[in-house]
C-alpha cells in the first residue's frame, strides 16, 4: 500500500468520526430562530392584558443559548448521513426544553415542577397531546395557545420546517429530512429536499387554515363554544394529530356538526401529504386512488368504527346518530393519533376498549403527522408473512413483493421487520417500568391501564385508560414513569431507529 493510499484511508476513517461540533452548531441555530414562535403567545398576552415576559423570557434564553451555540462552536458545517441522526434526536430534546420555559417561568402551580413542564411540553411538540394538568380553564388564554402551539410546530417536523424556510442551512438536508420522516414509505415527489419540505409545509398550512374558516363558520351558524379563540386552538392540535384541546373535557362539549368536521380532518391528516399533494395541488387522483396504504388506512378506519359503534349501542352508552359519531370520531382519532375524545370512553365495555388500545399500535399513513407504527409497515408485514407461507408450501418459488406495483428490494422489507420488533420491544419495556413503579407508588392501575400508558405514549396517542383516560390526566404518576412516558414520547416520535442508533458503539467509533 503506498503512502498516498493509506492516507486516504486514514483521511476516509476520520471524516466517518461523528461531527459533534457541527451537530450541536447546528441543533443551536435550530433553536435560534424557534424562539420566534415565541412572538405569537406574546401579542397575545398584550391582546389579554396578560404577562408577556414568560414568553420574552423565554424566547431570550433559548435565542441566546442557540446563538451561542453556533458561534462558539465555530457556525453550522457540513453535516453527514451520521450526523443527522444526532442533530435530530437532540433538537428534539432540545425544542421540549424551550417549550416546557414558559411553562415555568408564569407560575402556573399545575406546571411549577420542571419534570410536569417538560413532559407537558414534550407531549405538545411530540404532538401526543397526554396531559398533566388537572384544571385547564386556569391557564392564562396565551399560555394555553402557546401549548396549542407547540403542538403544531411540532406536528410537520422542525427540521422540515427549518429546511423549508432558511435558505442558507448548509446541511445534508436529505440525511436531515429522512432522520426525522424516516422509513420506506415516504416517497418524496420532488428531487430538491428544500422544495419538498416547503411543499408540505404549504399543505400543512392551507389545510389548518381552512380549519379554522370551516370551525369559526360553525360557531357562527350554532355552536356557541366555538368561537375564533377555540377554532384556531383546535385546528393548530387538528391536523398535527396533537389532540390538545382548550376545553376540559376535549372536544365532547361542541356541537355535533364540529365533532364531524374535526374527524375528517383528523383523517386527512392521518393520510400521506405527498399524496394530497398530488390530489389537491396537481390534480392526480390516481395515484392516491391506486395507493395500497391508503386503501388499507380508510378500510382499518371503516372496520374499527363498525366495531365500536355497535359496542356503543348495543350496550345502551349511545344510539342513532349519536352512537355512528361515537364510533367514527374515536376510532379516527385513536387511529390517527391525534387523542381527541367526544365521549369518556374509559368506561366502554372491554371490548371496546381493547379495541381503541390496538389503534394505537396502527397509526396512520407514513408521511403523515400520525404517530405509531405507521399502516405501510402493517401492509408490508402482511405481505412478507403471506410470501413465508406460501414458500413453505413451495420452497423454491421465488415471490417478489410489490407496493403500488413496484417489486420491493429485501432491504426495505427486512427495515420494515426491525422497526416493528425495536418498537414492540420498547413498548414492552416501558410498559413494565410502569406497571412497576405504579405497583410500588401508585396510582393504583389494572395492567391494560399500564399498557394503554405506554402504548399512547410511544405511539403519541395522547390519551390512556383509568386516571388517564380521555378527561383524565397523567398528573398522578410518579416521577419515575413520568420520565419513562417522557422518554418514551420521544422515542416515539423520532421512530425509534435514531435513538437507538445513538445508543451503538459502532455509531460513536472513529
Amino acid at each position: 500500500m503506498t503512502h498516498v493510499q493509506s492516507a486516504r484511508r486514514i483521511g476516509a476513517a476520520r471524516r466517518s468520526a461523528v461531527d459533534v461540533r457541527a451537530s450541536l452548531a447546528l441543533v443551536g441555530m435550530l433553536l435560534k430562530y424557534l424562539s420566534l414562535a415565541t412572538l405569537v403567545p406574546t401579542a397575545l398576552a398584550i391582546g389579554y392584558g396578560e404577562s408577556v415576559w414568560p414568553f420574552l423570557a423565554a424566547g431570550g434564553i433559548a435565542g441566546g443559548l442557540g446563538w451561542g451555540l453556533e458561534r462558539g462552536l465555530g457556525g453550522v458545517g457540513s453535516v453527514g448521513f451520521r450526523e443527522g441522526y444526532l442533530v435530530v434526536s437532540l433538537t428534539w430534546v432540545a425544542v421540549a426544553v424551550f417549550g416546557a420555559l414558559p411553562f415555568l417561568l408564569s407560575g402556573e402551580p399545575q406546571l411549577d415542577r420542571p419534570l410536569d413542564a417538560l413532559f407537558e411540553s414534550m407531549s405538545g411538540f411530540t404532538t401526543t397531546g397526554a396531559t398533566v394538568l388537572t384544571d385547564v380553564d386556569a391557564l392564562d388564554r396565551s399560555l394555553l395557545m402557546w401549548r396549542q402551539l407547540i403542538q403544531w410546530l411540532g406536528g410537520m417536523g422542525i427540521i422540515v420546517l427549518a429546511l423549508a424556510v432558511l435558505p442558507r442551512l448548509r446541511v445534508g438536508g436529505r440525511q436531515l429530512f429522512e432522520s426525522e420522516l424516516p422509513g420506506p414509505e415516504i416517497d418524496q415527489f420532488a428531487d430538491r429536499i428544500r422544495e419538498t419540505a416547503r411543499r408540505l409545509w404549504l399543505l400543512y398550512i392551507v389545510l389548518t387554515a381552512t380549519l379554522v374558516v370551516v370551525l369559526i363558520a360553525i360557531g357562527l351558524l350554532g355552536d356557541d363554544r366555538m368561537g375564533p379563540y377555540a377554532a384556531f386552538g383546535h385546528a393548530f392540535t387538528t391536523m398535527p394529530t396533537g389532540g390538545f384541546s382548550t376545553e376540559p373535557r376535549s372536544v365532547e362539549e361542541f356541537s355535533a356538526a364540529t365533532h364531524w368536521v374535526i374527524a375528517l380532518f383528523m383523517l386527512l391528516a392521518g393520510m400521506n401529504f405527498a399524496l394530497l399533494y398530488r390530489a389537491f395541488v396537481r390534480r392526480e387522483p390516481r395515484q392516491a386512488a391506486r395507493d395500497e396504504e391508503l386503501w388499507a388506512y380508510v378500510g382499518l378506519v371503516i372496520v374499527a368504527a363498525v366495531v365500536i359503534t355497535t359496542i356503543v349501542w348495543a350496550e345502551g352508552f349511545a344510539e342513532g346518530e349519536r352512537a355512528v359519531r361515537n364510533g367514527v370520531f374515536q376510532s379516527v382519532s385513536l387511529m390517527t393519533t391525534t387523542g381527541y375524545s367526544n365521549f369518556d370512553f374509559a368506561g366502554w365495555p372491554t371490548l371496546a376498549l381493547m379495541t381503541l388500545v390496538a389503534l394505537m399500535f396502527v397509526g396512520g399513513c407514513a408521511g403523515s403527522t400520525s404517530g405509531s407504527i405507521k399502516v405501510v409497515r402493517h401492509v408490508l408485514m402482511g405481505k412478507s408473512l403471506r410470501r413465508e407461507l406460501r414458500q413453505t408450501v413451495h420452497p423454491e418459488e421465488v415471490v417478489p413483493i410489490r407496493l403500488n406495483r413496484r417489486v420491493l428490494d429485501e432491504r426495505t422489507l427486512r427495515a420494515a421487520t426491525v422497526f416493528v420488533l425495536l418498537y414492540v420491544g420498547i413498548f414492552v419495556l416501558g410498559a413494565g417500568v410502569i406497571a412497576v413503579d405504579t405497583a410500588f407508588r401508585g396510582p393504583d392501575l389494572s395492567p391494560i391501564d399500564a399498557i394503554a400508558a405506554a402504548a399512547t405514549t410511544l405511539g403519541n396517542v395522547g390519551p390512556g385508560l383509568g386516571i388517564a383516560g380521555p378527561v383524565g390526566t397523567f398528573e398522578g404518576f410518579s416521577d419515575v414513569s413520568t420520565v419513562a412516558m417522557t422518554i418514551l414520547m420521544w422515542v416515539g416520535r423520532l421512530e425509534v431507529i435514531p435513538v437507538v442508533v445513538l445508543l451503538t458503539r459502532r455509531y460513536w467509533r472513529v
